[in-house]
């Protein structure tokens, strides 16, 4: 009889255990896979950071993160979604220029809206740069302006579209040194290295990373890059602050990474920690080099001014075009 009541009071303690943890006992977060929505298609370059970064962030998480890829309507159609996803860090993203500054510009979809994610990190930033063909005689960005000026509307520069980063970065240098170019739109990168290639063009501006190929084939050099430092897998190309040129002409896209709003400080705070970690370690140092993009970890405050600097330069700039007409 009394192995009885034991076996009676241990089964008790086990049923009163597992009720109290079926009624709201909190689990340790992460306790299953993450989904990680991407704003970009597969085999890009977002895609290929988001990866890589999640990668090394998984070790200190402890749980998987997978990827669900939403392109479209200036990488917003991914961050739409994670808008409208549970907010209990299960579900994160990325977004970028396009994201954060177009997408609410344009007003492309119906309901999107900042206030409705978290941006708990800054992971990279890919600065905007100018390459030219490997015969061109504008090898230096004063031999460009030069030719420029001389040859008013007859220089033709790639850009990605009317209001696209690398069209306000074109209009700004045209501002600067009373220029005018002959302004080419393609749809991305790859026309633009095709552009380049043909001879369709005598300059293109976007990221180094994205005329890799190209640069490192030695189809294509680099002439500037719009950045304050040198780019660790193209350290031969000078940078715009090292030639002097005005802070306004720093451009180029970055990757932050968010959550749904309302997502629980504690799991903000693992998720900064652990992307964090793998921001700054120096196997991802290492790897962006090879692709042309720059770690630049940032998170809370510091994020935030980095965050609202890029909303209102940018904002400006395509509000001056609407006005102009333009847009």
């Amino acid at each position: 009889m009394k192995g009885k009541r034991v076996i009676v009071l241990l089964a008790c303690v086990l049923l009163a255990s597992t009720a109290l943890f079926a009624n709201g006992a909190p689990e340790v977060y992460p306790s299953k896979d993450i989904e990680f929505i991407v704003s970009s298609g597969a085999g890009g370059g977002t895609d290929a950071i988001s990866r890589k970064i999640s990668q090394l962030a998984e070790k200190e998480l402890g749980s998987a993160i997978y990827f669900v890829n939403k392109p479209g309507a200036d990488d917003a159609v991914g961050p739409n979604l994670l808008m409208g996803a549970k907010n209990d860090g299960y579900t994160i993203g990325n977004l970028n220029y396009g994201s954060i500054i177009n997408a609410p510009f344009t007003g492309l979809i119906k309901g999107y809206d900042l206030a409705k994610v978290q941006i708990f990190a800054l992971i990279t930033q890919e600065p905007d740069a100018l390459m030219v063909g490997k015969n061109s005689p504008y090898k230096t960005f004063d031999a460009l302006i030069a030719a420029a000026k001389a040859n008013p509307g007859k220089i033709k520069v790639a850009d990605q579209g009317i209001g696209s980063r690398v069209n306000l970065l074109a209009l700004k240098i045209q501002d600067l040194y009373g220029v005018k170019f002959n302004m080419i739109s393609y749809q991305g990168s790859a026309p633009q290295r095709e552009a380049i290639l043909n001879g369709e063009v005598d300059a293109a501006i976007t990221s180094l990373g994205d005329f890799a190929p190209l640069l490192n084939s030695g189809d294509a050099i680099g002439v500037i890059e719009f950045s304050s430092v040198r780019n660790g897998g193209y350290p031969t190309v000078p940078t715009s602050k090292e030639l002097g040129l005005d802070e306004s002409l720093l451009s180029g896209s970055f990757l932050t990474l968010a959550a749904p709003a309302g997502t629980p400080a504690d799991i903000i705070e693992k998720l900064v920690k652990a992307f964090g970690s793998a921001a700054t370690s120096k196997e991802f140092a290492d790897w962006t080099k090879t692709v042309g993009v720059t770690p630049d970890f940032k998170s809370g405050a510091e994020l935030k001014a980095f965050v609202d600097g890029k909303i209102s330069g940018e904002t400006k700039a395509l509000q001056a075009l609407k006005d102009a007409g333009v847009l």
